[in-house]
């Protein structure tokens, strides 16, 4: 069995039985149902229309459950609208289903999980591994998705920066579990990038390819934090980083910048550095000026104060750093590296450790606590000149 089929066209077959009707919850069980069939008829009988056969067996278990079921009687005149079977529809009706997915009722985290079971075809085991989470508490999950979305129509245009941001929800989270879910996320943009011509569409995959470029030396050997400007150059993905760089480049050329644009222009000039002391942080700061006059997004102001502490000095960037609020997350971390690079090691010690009680999980945690230590051992042996001399 091509299982990379099956989860291709899952989505497509969903839509379809939604538009003509069916509640999501339904549908979802009903295309369920199809590719359990499909495993046992397939391999002995393949068909000549995937899509279409999965639609017809799907529609039939679907109208199978109204029927069965007292409290939907009110739908039996579906039951004289059945198609007959044939090709499947070559409209692609995936981009609604993203739509749906991303619905603004529900809750970033539940978009994401339904947009993973939906979309992306996995399993609801699957996403709870990934998430780490008990399979019982992401099945609750998708089915309050499913319960909210079940009355929501597809004739509506949706909203393209939602779905932007559940995908690149998915990105964030990384990889755990068997499931990679960078490389989902990945999958899943480059398919909305094939079905709608935006140009933030095309920003957001070309950020995941140049931050997934660089996935292989982010940590050390014994699973440590690498920071960029120690990475090792030579373990990133050449032809990810060019094809990003590409995409990007025709974004930009349509001139309707958007946030993941200006996210993706940042990457592509870290990429592009031969060396972390080449890296042109006037241009970095002239785009995180750029994000922030998108977003007034406090975390991008942040991040353009450690630019501006790159490219003007570490006074300049704790100057931008005195204007935010020290409780941001990260904060302690940025203001740590700053104090470093100016030379107070004992303010940036103190401020590594405070950044390592706050850090948002165990790898991040474990590095700044190394940073603290690091700064320690040396003002000891400081003391310890100082005190021979």
């Amino acid at each position: 069995m091509d299982e990379v089929l099956l989860r291709s066209l899952t989505p497509g077959v969903l839509a379809v039985l939604v538009r003509r009707g069916a509640d999501f919850a339904a549908a979802e069980d009903a295309v369920q149902d199809a590719l359990v069939e499909a495993l046992r008829v397939w391999p002995a009988d393949p068909p000549r229309d995937a899509k279409g056969w999965l639609v017809t067996v799907a529609w039939r278990r679907y109208l199978d459950a109204v029927r069965a079921d007292a409290a939907r009687r009110r739908r039996e005149d579906l039951v004289d609208e059945e198609p007959e079977p044939g090709p499947a529809s070559a409209v692609d009706d995936t981009l609604a289903l993203y739509f749906l997915c991303a619905h603004p009722s529900l809750t970033p985290s539940s978009a994401v999980a339904l947009t993973l079971r939906a979309v992306g075809g996995l399993t609801t085991r699957q996403i709870a591994r990934a998430y780490l989470v008990p399979e019982a508490t992401m099945a609750q999950r998708i089915s309050r998705a499913k319960r909210t979305v079940a009355g929501v129509r597809l004739d509506r245009p949706g909203d393209v920066a939602t779905v932007l941001r559940v995908l690149y929800l998915v990105f964030n989270e990384g990889y755990s579990g068997d499931v990679d879910l960078a490389a989902e996320a990945i999958r899943l943009t480059r398919q909305l990038t094939a079905a709608v011509d935006h140009p933030e569409v095309a920003g957001l995959l070309a950020l995941m390819l140049l931050h997934h470029a660089r996935r292989a030396a982010r940590t050390a050997p014994d699973g440590s934090l690498v920071p960029l400007a120690e990475q090792d150059r030579g373990l990133w993905d050449t032809a990810l980083i060019a094809e990003g760089i590409g995409i990007l480049r025709r974004a930009l050329a349509r001139d309707r910048l958007g946030e993941f644009q200006a996210q993706a222009a940042v990457a592509a000039l870290h990429a592009d550095a031969p060396t972390a002391e080449e890296t042109d942080w006037v241009q970095i700061v002239e785009w995180y000026d750029e994000l922030a006059r998108l977003t007034d997004s406090p975390v991008v102001r942040l991040n353009r104060a450690v630019a501006v502490g790159e490219a003007g000095g570490p006074r300049a960037g704790l100057a931008a750093l005195a204007a935010l609020d020290a409780s941001l997350p990260r904060h302690a971390a940025v203001a740590a590296y700053l104090h470093e690079r100016d030379g107070d090691l004992v303010t940036a010690a103190r401020l590594y450790a405070e950044a390592a009680r706050r850090a948002p999980n165990l790898a991040e945690r474990d590095h700044l606590n190394r940073q603290a230590a690091r700064l320690n051992v040396r003002l000891d042996a400081r003391h310890d000149r100082g005190r021979d001399s």
